[in-house]
């Protein structure tokens, strides 16, 4: 529907992510005319493959989406390669292209990005043998030789899980004084036969496009120090989550460890009413398949919603 050269839909989706691309799939089956509007940067694009994901193990994210794509374009969803630049009051959204479209309803999936440590070399493998979550990368690389990069305290964490695919882990402190760890923390590591090398890094060392070491700081005249053989880093980035628009639109957000989410009720809507999110917009923790069941949980909801809005109404004008 176009009302004043606008283009009116029930449901606009900001994310063409798993989230996204689900939550639409379910408004499109129901008959919703919904646009999505993505603009082609997924987080997990680094990597070949996304694991966990039942009978879609093993798949790429690229692959992926391609068929979300195809998928929600057979129940006439629109999709759109663009980025959305602001939300006027009732939802009138703009489009860095230049377009104006307006909603009933919106989905946030806005997704977050990841900021990695300024280590040399560390971006450019990340998602190959630089990995941070062994839940998604752990059964590939099991058995290698680990190192993993302290970036705050909450990194013993993250070195003790990945013990269980690995008993070869190194523990670099890099910017994390030991003395910042607890005497459990240490106890922890010990017994997980997790090796603990203080020092910042300064710098991953390859061989034929593979990570063969890491390098610390200092220790040679050419300023190169103690250099230590590994096969796959884990690191945790900063979560810097994709919230302006949840901002802009007055929506009550929560600080976290990793970062500001927004404040949901179970099925993903906001403090804003009309206003859903889902995926890493609504938490850190959103893997692949928790995202696409959050999508799918806040269609559905966004359909029934509708629905009562639309009978009530109806129901008002014949004064039943």
């Amino acid at each position: 529907m176009t009302e004043n050269n606008i283009d009116t839909y029930e449901v606009v989706v900001v994310g063409g992510g798993a989230a996204g691309l689900s939550a639409a799939l379910v408004l499109g089956r129901a008959r919703r005319r919904t646009l999505v509007v993505d603009a082609g940067e997924p987080r997990n694009a680094p990597a070949a493959h996304m694991q966990g994901y039942l009978s879609r193990d093993g798949m790429s994210p690229a692959d992926f989406l391609a068929v979300g794509r195809e998928e929600i374009a057979r129940y006439g969803v629109e999709l759109v390669q663009d980025r959305v630049v602001d939300v006027a009051e009732g939802f009138t959204v703009e489009l860095a292209g230049g377009r104006t479209v307006r909603a009933r309803r919106l989905v946030i999936a806005t997704g977050l990005k990841d900021e990695l440590p300024e280590v040399p070399g560390l971006a450019e493998r990340f998602g190959r043998d630089v990995l941070h979550c062994p839940y998604c990368h752990g059964w590939e690389v099991r058995d290698r030789a680990f190192g993993v990069l302290a970036t705050t305290p909450m990194s013993v964490h993250q070195a003790l899980i990945v013990s269980q695919w690995s008993k070869d882990v190194t523990f670099f402190l890099h910017t994390v004084a030991e003395e910042e760890l607890s005497d459990d923390d240490l106890r922890r590591l010990a017994a997980a036969g997790v090796k603990v090398v203080p020092g910042e890094v300064s710098a991953l060392i390859t061989e034929d496009d593979r990570l063969t070491g890491v390098r610390l700081a200092g220790g040679t005249p050419s300023g190169g120090g103690t250099t230590h053989d590994r096969e796959v880093l884990f690191v945790a980035p900063r979560a810097v989550p994709q919230t302006d628009l949840l901002r802009r639109l007055g929506a009550e957000l929560v600080e976290t460890p990793f970062g500001a989410y927004p404040v949901v009720d179970e099925t993903g809507l906001t403090s804003v009413p009309g206003v859903w999110s889902a995926g890493n917009a609504r938490g850190f923790a959103e893997q692949v398949v928790n995202a696409a069941a959050g999508g799918y949980r806040a269609g559905a909801t966004i359909n029934g919603e509708l629905l009562m809005t639309d009978l009530d109404a109806a129901v008002a004008d014949v004064g039943v």
